[in-house]
């Protein structure tokens, strides 16, 4: 793919994504703020500030996990008291001159839903004439810029942004593919192939098509189509998708994948959970044992993603995030695009599976292994409490 990064040049064409994005989501920051302070009220205590500051191993569920999908909960809630105007002047100030206030962008831009933040550089381009995104390029530096930066983009240009970087110039970054198109629904599939072009001027599926190759990209073309059913489940068929899924772990030929991805790609995820059960009933064996004995490489890593996915979302990402900080020497771009992307809308719960899972907290293991104002930004999305270390 060619490098250059058309879109990113274009602020007045990624002004039309912030604001078609924000007018929309500012409606719910009013209700959100009303649930959150109930959710707070409801616990008898007052809201905690944030505190500053290979292949894939098998993993087993039988049981649908306890938290459902209305009860998963994020980190970065919309500020009450909201006044766009006050916080634009209040950046602007921080980025003057030959410094800057580190502390006071962490403090404004973590402490805002990304509709406001968006609301935010509205009111920065009308106070400065300047633009507030690239302002903050200017100024910063390192992983510190790219956690800022990242937070101002809205979520389908974020997801748009990641794919865009993951493959464009040499090499492809397959764990990002991975972990945006296993994961998200089919809005916002559409949503994030939209921005996709807006920002670009390409499609989003011929990029994904050029640039990788074998069943591991019809696969992820198969994603990108965000054709999943929803909501529909018929028992009556788990038992023969079961039975598939075991023959193409048998017989393995092209055509066998074929069927193994149409199923995983396009059943619902309600429809999937029973489907899996009767492949354990079937087989006596765990789905993401059986793919893990059949198949390797991207498409293999690809499969049980989504499988991964469809049975617990926040423990998958939990299990990114210790595999980035531990196996890969914290790998920054990854534990930067997981606590921006799920910040709103289910990192609490990621929090939650991660310390069941490995002991320690993520806020510990972020403090562990980053420091200075990066180290503080991400805690401040993280939401870690200082019991949590």
């Amino acid at each position: 793919m060619q490098s250059t990064d058309s879109g990113e040049a274009s602020r007045q064409q990624g002004s039309g994504i912030y604001n078609s994005w924000s007018k929309g989501q500012l409606e719910l920051c009013g209700k959100k703020v009303k649930k959150e302070s109930e959710r707070q009220k409801g616990q008898g205590r007052k809201a905690q500030p944030p505190v500053r500051g290979p292949r894939l191993r098998t993993v087993m569920w039988v049981e649908q996990p306890e938290d459902t999908e209305a009860s998963v909960q994020g980190t970065i809630f919309p500020a009450p008291n909201f006044n766009p105007m006050m916080d634009a002047q209040m950046l602007g100030g921080a980025l003057q001159g030959f410094g800057c206030d580190k502390d006071l962008l962490i403090d404004i831009l973590t402490q805002r839903c990304n509709a406001q933040r968006l609301v935010i550089a509205e009111a920065y381009l009308s106070t400065f004439g300047r633009d507030l995104v690239s302002d903050l390029k200017e100024k910063l530096s390192d992983h510190f810029k790219e956690v800022m930066v990242g937070l101002m983009y809205p979520p389908p240009s974020y997801d748009a942004h990641e794919l865009w970087h993951a493959m464009k110039g040499a090499g492809t970054d397959e764990n990002c593919l991975i972990d945006i198109l296993a994961s998200r629904t089919n809005g916002e599939i559409f949503q994030m192939r939209e921005a996709y072009y807006l920002q670009y001027s390409r499609d989003l599926q011929e990029d994904i098509y050029s640039e990788t190759s074998g069943h591991f990209r019809d696969t992820l073309v198969n994603l990108v189509q965000g054709t999943r059913e929803e909501g529909y489940t018929d028992p009556a068929t788990a038992a023969q998708d079961a039975m598939v899924l075991w023959e193409t772990c048998q017989q393995r030929t092209g055509e066998h994948k074929t069927l193994l991805q149409m199923i995983l790609c396009n059943k619902s995820y309600q429809q999937l959970w029973l489907v899996f059960q009767e492949f354990q009933t079937i087989s006596g064996q765990d789905i993401v044992d059986a793919i893990n004995e059949c198949y390797d490489g991207s498409f293999q890593e690809l499969l049980v993603a989504i499988v991964l996915c469809v049975r617990d979302k926040p423990a998958y990402f939990a299990y990114r995030l210790y595999s980035a900080i531990h196996d890969f020497g914290f790998h920054n771009k990854t534990v930067i695009r997981i606590l921006i992307a799920r910040s709103e809308i289910d990192l609490m719960t990621i929090r939650k599976r991660y310390k069941e899972r490995y002991g320690k907290s993520l806020f510990h293991d972020i403090k562990h292994f980053a420091s200075g104002h990066y180290e503080k930004a991400l805690l401040a999305i993280c939401a870690g409490d200082a019991d949590d270390y």
